[in-house]
């Protein structure tokens, strides 16, 4: 559903990994984000099947003219304006700016993963995910948590977005960054057993400096 026409950087997700399915099953962006309408796809000899039995598999409103104007709309306009190839290139450099601002920012990020326009933003913990989707929503940027997650945040742009737009996103992040620096504590990283050793004979020896004065 959230793989297909496309946001991947190819048209369908499992083509990163030459997979040939039995099934697909298809639907949001197929509408092209003004109709709703899913599609099930399967090979002639799955389809076969239903030969015998059609209400293997039925639909309350399958076939309706209109929905399916706007599907064929979508996949002629997606196809005819390169919008795949506009996702995977738009993407690679999204990711690319994603994952340095991550390496900037260790006690907020753990990591960057995505494909093309399918971006998972992950953070050290909930509370660091919440804080980065609030600050964002307020200048204006919507993104979403994963179902009830919020230690991985979604990227999921329109497929046409503009690269001076992916620059307001990213300028707005580092905004939002930078006011949770100075409002919460993040994680830091805990130091070594050898570190912590010597921090504790260091306090101990400025006690006994100060006893003797």
């Amino acid at each position: 559903m959230q793989t297909g026409m496309g946001r991947t950087g190819k048209l369908w997700g499992i083509e990163h990994w030459n997979v040939v399915p039995d099934i697909i099953t298809s639907a949001k962006a197929l509408g092209g984000g003004v109709m709703p309408i899913g599609a099930f796809m399967s090979t002639p000899k799955i389809w076969s099947v239903m030969n015998s039995n059609p209400f293997i598999h039925t639909s309350t409103t399958g076939g309706n003219p209109l929905a399916c104007a706007a599907a064929i709309a979508a996949i002629n306009v997606t196809l005819e304006e390169n919008i795949v190839e506009q996702a995977a290139a738009k993407g690679e450099y999204f990711i690319k700016q994603l994952k340095e601002i991550a390496a900037r920012h260790t006690g907020i990020y753990t990591y960057i993963t995505g494909k093309g326009l399918l971006i998972g933003q992950h953070f050290v913990n909930d509370d660091v995910g919440y804080a980065v989707a609030s600050g964002l929503f307020k200048r204006g940027v919507l993104i979403s948590g994963t179902l009830n997650n919020s230690r991985v945040i979604r990227v999921e742009p329109p497929l046409v977005i503009t690269r001076a737009e992916i620059d307001t996103i990213l300028n707005r992040l580092e905004d939002t960054i930078q006011e949770i620096h100075a409002t919460i504590s993040v994680p830091t990283v805990v130091p070594s057993k050898v570190a912590t050793s010597t921090i504790k004979a260091a306090e101990v020896n400025a006690t006994a400096a100060s006893a003797v004065a």
